[in-house]
C-alpha cells in the first residue's frame, strides 16, 4: 500500500510538473503563488517542483517563479520585474481598469503595471487597447476575447518587448484614445516621471500628448528611485494611480501642478 501511495505521489507530481511546463508554453512566465493555488498545493511543494524541472533544463528559476527557456532572451528584461511587488501592481491594474468604460479605446504603455491594467480588463467588452508592448498584445491575443489589440509599429528593443522610434511616434500622432495609461520607470518629486531610456521618453511624451486623458500607473516604490530622463512633470497629468504616497510627496506636486488631478490610492502595502 504504501509503495502505491508513494507512485501515485510521484504520478502527481509529474503530471504537475508537466501542467507547469504547458502553462510556460503559453505564457512565458508563472509565480509560485499562483501555482500554489492552481494546484492546491503549498508554495514549498511549487517550488520544489520549480528546482527540479530546472535541474532538469526545462525551464529558468527567478525571484518569485520560472521563465521558459524557449522564450528566455524575449522575457528576460521585463521578467526581472514581474514578480517584484506583485500585489501593489496588480492592485493598481484593477483600479485603473475601473476608469476604462465598455466601448472605450485606452492606450498603454510598457511594463508589468501595464500588464496588470490588461489583465483586469477581462470582465470589460468592445474595449481596444492600443499598445506598443509585444506582451500586452500577446495576453489579449491569447486569453482576452472580448478586448482588441492594435500594436504600434516601430523598431524593436530586443529584450524589452516593444517598439519605438520614429514610426511608433508617427502612429502616435494619428491617435485619439479616451485614456493614455503611462508607466514612468520613477518619480523624482520635484522633477517628474523619468526613464533611463531615450527613446523611450520620446514614446511616452506621444503618449501623454495624443489621448483625452492621462492616468499614470506607478507603485510605491518608484517614488524616488533611480530614473536618468525626464519625461515630463505632472502638468497635464488627470490621474494617479497608486498603492501608497510615501510621504505624500506625489500628492504635494499634483497639488501644485495639476490641482484637479485625481490621486488614487489603492491602499496596498
Amino acid at each position: 500500500m504504501a509503495h502505491q501511495e508513494s507512485q501515485h505521489g510521484r504520478s502527481f507530481g509529474e503530471e504537475r510538473r508537466a501542467a507547469i511546463m504547458e502553462l510556460l508554453d503559453r505564457e512565458a512566465s508563472v509565480q509560485v503563488a499562483d501555482l500554489a493555488a492552481l494546484f492546491g498545493v503549498s508554495r514549498v511543494t511549487v517550488r520544489s517542483d520549480l528546482d527540479e524541472l530546472e535541474a532538469a533544463g526545462r525551464l529558468r528559476r527567478t525571484h518569485g517563479g520560472a521563465v521558459s527557456l524557449s522564450r528566455a532572451l524575449t522575457v528576460s528584461i521585463q521578467d526581472r520585474r514581474v514578480n517584484v511587488n506583485v500585489e501593489a501592481k496588480r492592485a493598481v491594474g484593477r483600479a485603473a481598469a475601473d476608469m476604462v468604460a465598455d466601448g472605450d479605446s485606452v492606450l498603454v504603455d510598457s511594463g508589468t503595471t501595464a500588464l496588470e491594467l490588461v489583465r483586469a480588463l477581462g470582465g470589460h467588452s468592445d474595449v481596444t487597447v492600443v499598445t506598443c508592448d509585444f506582451t500586452v498584445a500577446d495576453l489579449i491575443d491569447r486569453s482576452m476575447p472580448s478586448v482588441d489589440a492594435i500594436l504600434l509599429g516601430g523598431e524593436l528593443r530586443k529584450g524589452h518587448r516593444y517598439t519605438y522610434g520614429p514610426m511608433t511616434e508617427q502612429a502616435l500622432a494619428s491617435l485619439h484614445p479616451q485614456i493614455s495609461f503611462v508607466c514612468p520607470t520613477s518619480y523624482v518629486p520635484g522633477r517628474g516621471l523619468m526613464t533611463n531610456y531615450a527613446p523611450m521618453a520620446q514614446i511616452k511624451r506621444a503618449m501623454m500628448a495624443c489621448a483625452a486623458q492621462t492616468v499614470v500607473l506607478m507603485d510605491a516604490t518608484k517614488v524616488d528611485a533611480p530614473g536618468l530622463l525626464l519625461v515630463d512633470a505632472l502638468v497635464g497629468v488627470d490621474a494617479v494611480v497608486m498603492d501608497r504616497d510615501p510621504d505624500g510627496l506625489v500628492a504635494a506636486d499634483l497639488a501644485e501642478q495639476a490641482p484637479g488631478a485625481r490621486l488614487v490610492l489603492t491602499g496596498e502595502v
